[in-house]
């Protein structure tokens, strides 16, 4: 090698970067003290931008294309240097290569639950998860405000901002939707779309923005899904006293798969007499109905039925009924009623415990005691 050649050698002469990671925000070109002699070439490709950096200030800034470094294409940093000594001298300058496409496999999710107050269930934890896309808008704001000095600055280094970015803003938004807890899921697209532009609007002081915000998924505690399972059975049902009906009958279906409690021996047998008297019922043959010979109406009615008694009961402060005696025996199998809740019909002075009121206090008689502890 000549001496004009090692001397050439200490120039560089083409500036350019080929990404071959999907995760680099920002990559430095690698100088190594080599000066960038004046008319090199600088290739910058689609969704990348170059800045250059003299003396830890920002300069120029490169859009895609292809360039020969020339002070009239320089002029912040021709400013900067002022070049005394003519202008072909080289220079020294960091340039950093900055990705302005979209990283589209950002992933967050609330690590602890986001209270919102729901009009129908009141205060309600909830959790959720998603992905976004995230692109750098304003190169110079990001290596500012972000990435500085590092040469290669990834998006695991501002992924965990982004997440506790989001997950600030999420609760925010939940709860300024308007959006009642069961509509959330026939929502979450419009939702997802205005926190997009909120933490767009939040990130542009460093540079990046949120094209595009996704909510996978909105859940629920497991109290709340029960309630609303509850809710929904009700619904089907249709009543009250139906629904204490479904109650027993699942309460009983329970025990009957509890080994050693009787209580599927007992429910086989019932449900196997009953089968037995309806399949006799339709072997025996139904006797004919025989002409009558007209008779003189009756000079006066049958007497008006007794008016079965009417009761009311208090559950979590609302008052429920009016209820019959075997609604009542229902709601005590079912454990709707019990020996504290109070209850009242016309003719008491007011409300009182259940197990107060001697016509009430025997049904409690057939409930059997909760088992005892197992060892």
């Amino acid at each position: 090698m000549g001496l004009f050649d090692s001397i050439r050698g200490e120039f560089i002469d083409i500036i350019e970067w080929t990404d071959s990671s999907r995760d680099t925000i920002v990559w430095r070109f690698p100088r190594h003290d080599n000066e960038i002699k004046m008319g090199a070439k600088l290739v910058v490709r689609e969704s990348q931008t170059a800045v250059f950096v003299n003396e830890g200030r920002i300069a120029d800034v490169f859009q895609p294309g292809t360039y020969t470094l020339q002070t009239q294409n320089m002029p912040l940093l021709s400013t900067l240097k002022g070049w005394k000594y003519g202008f072909d001298s080289p220079f020294k300058a960091e340039v950093y290569f900055v990705t302005t496409r979209r990283f589209t496999d950002m992933k967050w999710g609330t690590q602890n639950p986001v209270v919102v107050r729901d009009p129908e269930f009141g205060m309600v934890r909830l959790r959720a998860f998603g992905a976004y896309a995230a692109q750098v808008v304003d190169p110079a704001a990001l290596l500012r405000e972000l990435a500085g000095t590092d040469p290669q600055f990834r998006t695991e280094e501002v992924q965990e901002y982004l997440r506790r970015l989001i997950v600030g803003k999420l609760g925010g938004a939940l709860a300024t939707a308007g959006v009642p807890m069961l509509d959330l899921a026939t929502r979450q697209e419009a939702i997802g779309t205005r926190l997009a532009g909120v933490l767009s609007q939040e990130l542009k002081p460093v540079g990046i923005a949120v094209p595009t915000f996704i909510i996978e998924n909105i859940s629920l505690p497991p109290e709340v899904e029960e309630a609303i399972d509850t809710r929904s059975r009700m619904g089907i049902a249709g009543n009250l006293d139906q629904y204490t009906q479904l109650k027993a009958a699942d309460a009983l279906a329970t025990a009957a798969g509890t080994p050693g409690s009787g209580a599927g021996e007992g429910m086989g047998l019932g449900l196997g007499m009953a089968a037995g008297q309806r399949m006799a019922a339709a072997l025996t043959p139904q006797p004919q109905p025989q002409p009558q010979p007209a008779s003189p109406a009756p000079s006066a009615g049958p007497p008006p039925l007794p008016v079965q008694e009417q009761w009311f009961i208090g559950v979590n402060g609302t008052q429920q009924g009016p209820y019959d005696r075997p609604a009542l025996t229902g709601l005590v199998t079912a454990g709707t009623l019990t020996r504290t809740s109070l209850i009242w019909k016309d003719g008491m002075p007011g409300w009182l415990p259940a197990d107060q009121v001697p016509d009430i206090g025997r049904l409690f008689a057939a409930v059997p005691p909760p088992l005892p502890p197992q060892d």
